[in-house]
C-alpha cells in the first residue's frame, strides 16, 4: 500500500548536517519509506496524500538509556550524589515491581508518554523481576515503541532487589524464553560492575556469546563509584576491562555514561565497538560531571543520548538534547573546545540512536518510516517570518506533546 506524507521536511542524515524541504513529500510502500522528494513524481498523482500542511515533519527521537521503573520517581531525590540516591530512592522504588498490577499501569503510562512525545525507539532497563520485565516489552509494542528491553541483573550490594547469584541466572533464562516480540527485542543487563558478582557476570557473559545478544550497562559515571570498582576488582586497571573481561565487552554494547572515561578507555571502546550513551541531565543532577562528548566523538566513539529516568528528570527527548547542548556550553568553557549545536545534538537524540538499531540515517529510503509532525504555529508569535532552520531550533527547545500532530513508528501513525 502506498502512502504519501506532505509537509516540511527535515532530517540530520549526518552529524552536523541539517536538510531541509520545504513543501516536500515522504512516499512510503507498506510503511517502509520509498522517496523523500521536493516535488511529488507523477507515478503518484491521483493517489491520496496525507498533508501536514505547514508543519514540520522530522524524524522520531531514539532513548538509548532509561530505566523504566524509576519512571514513578521522576523528579525525586535530586539532593544526592549517585550512590546515596540508589540506596535512598531506586532500589526502593524498583522492589515494588514485584506486583505485577502496579507494573502495568507504570508501564502502560510510560509507554503512552514516550510515543505521544514523539520517542519511537528505546533500549531500556526494567527491574530485576522477570515478568514485568515481560510486561514493559508488552506494553511498549503495544504502544508502537520499537527497541530493546533488558531485564537487570544484580545480585550484590543491590538493597531490597537484590537477588541470589543462581536466581538470577535462572531468571534471565526465563525471560529469554518468554520474549516473543515483533518490534521489542531482549538485550542482557548486568546493572553495573559493584552490583554483580564474577560469577553472574561470568553467566552472563557466556549467554550473550552463546545467543548472540547485545548489552548494556554503566561506565565510568561517578569517581565514588570508579573508586568502588577499583576496590571490587583490584587487578583490572580500569572500569571498561571488568566488562571485558567476561564478554560482555562487545560490539554495540552500550554503556550509559562515559563521563570520566579517559583516552584509553575511549580507545578500548573503539576498539570494541562500543557506544557510550550520553546522559547529560543525570550527570548535572546527581552532580557526576560532564561528559567530553565532543572529545568522543573526535576518538571515534559512537554517541547517542539517553534521558535516563529518573536520574534525569525530563522523558522527552528534545528536552534532553537541549539539555546536551546546556552541557556541552558548561565543557567548552572549561576545555575550549566546541559546543554542540543544535543539529548535532539533534543527530545523536534521533539519527544515531535510529541507525544503532539498524535504522537509516535521517529519512533514508528503504527503512521503515520513524517521524515525529510538529505543528509550531501555537508557540510565541515571531516578530518576523522565520526560517525553517530557525523554526526547527526553536522546536527542540520549546515542542510539547501539545504540538506533535502524529508520531509515526515503524511506519505506522501511532498517535
Amino acid at each position: 500500500m502506498t502512502a504519501i506524507l506532505h509537509g516540511n521536511i527535515i532530517h540530520a542524515p549526518q552529524f552536523g548536517t541539517l536538510e531541509m524541504i520545504p513543501n516536500g513529500y515522504l512516499v512510503l510502500e507498506d510503511g517502509v519509506l520509498a522517496e523523500c522528494c521536493a516535488a511529488l513524481p507523477q507515478r503518484y498523482a491521483g493517489l491520496p496524500v496525507t498533508d501536514y500542511g505547514n508543519a514540520l515533519i522530522m524524524p522520531s527521537f531514539a532513548d538509548l538509556h532509561l530505566h523504566a521503573p524509576q519512571y514513578p520517581m521522576l523528579g525525586m531525590g535530586m539532593d544526592l550524589p549517585l550512590l546515596e540516591w540508589l540506596d535512598a530512592y531506586t532500589f526502593r522504588t524498583e522492589a515494588r515491581f514485584a506486583d505485577l498490577d502496579y507494573a502495568r499501569r507504570v508501564y502502560r503510562q510510560l509507554a503512552q508518554d514516550l510515543i505521544s512525545s514523539g520517542t519511537t525507539r528505546v533500549s531500556a532497563f526494567a527491574s530485576r523481576h522477570t515478568d514485568a520485565a515481560l510486561v514493559l516489552m508488552e506494553e511498549l509494542e503495544r504502544a508502537g515503541v520499537a527497541g530493546y528491553v533488558g531485564k537487570v541483573n544484580m545480585d550484590r550490594n543491590a538493597g531490597p532487589s537484590q537477588e541470589e547469584t543462581g536466581e538470577s541466572v535462572a531468571e534471565t533464562l526465563r525471560w529469554l524464553e518468554n520474549c516473543r516480540f515483533e518490534l521489542v527485542k531482549p538485550i542482557l543487563t548486568p546493572r553495573f560492575t559493584p552490583s554483580c558478582s564474577d560469577r553472574l557476570m561470568e553467566e552472563l557473559g557466556k549467554i550473550a556469546r552463546e545467543r548472540d545478544l547485545p548489552v548494556q550497562s554503566h561506565l565510568s559515571e561517578n569517581t565514588g563509584e570508579i573508586a568502588w570498582v577499583r576496590e571490587l576488582h583490584p587487578g583490572c586497571g580500569q572500569y571498561w576491562e571488568t566488562y571485558d573481561q567476561y564478554g560482555l565487552w562487545k560490539e554495540r554494547t552500550l554503556m550509559a555514561h562515559c563521563v570520566h572515561s579517559d583516552a584509553r578507555e575511549q580507545e578500548a571502546m573503539v576498539r570494541a565497538g562500543v557506544w557510550a550513551v550520553h546522559c547529560a541531565a543525570s550527570n548535572v543532577n546527581l552532580c557526576s560531571g560532564t561528559a567530553p562528548v565532543r572529545e568522543l566523538l573526535e576518538n571515534g566513539v559512537q554517541v547517542a543520548l539517553g534521558s535516563d529516568i529518573a536520574g534525569g528528570d525530563q522523558l522527552a527527548m528534545n528536552r534532553v538534547a537541549v539539555m546536551s547542548i546546556r552541557a556541552s556550553k558548561l565543557k567548552s568553557m572549561e576545555t575550549g573546545k566546541p559546543f554542540l549545536t543544535v543539529p548535532e545534538a539533534y543527530y545523536l537524540s534521533s539519527t544515531a540512536g535510529h541507525l544503532y538499531f539498524g535504522g537509516g540515517a535521517g529519512f533514508q529510503a528503504g527503512h521503515k518510516l520513524h517521524a515525529v509532525v510538529v505543528d509550531d504555529s501555537a508557540m510565541p508569535e515571531p516578530a518576523r517570518e522565520l526560517t525553517l532552520a530557525e523554526r526547527f531550533e526553536r522546536c527542540i527547545y520549546l515542542m510539547e506533546k501539545r504540538h506533535i500532530k502524529a508520531v509515526y513508528s515503524e511506519g505506522v501513525n501511532r498517535i
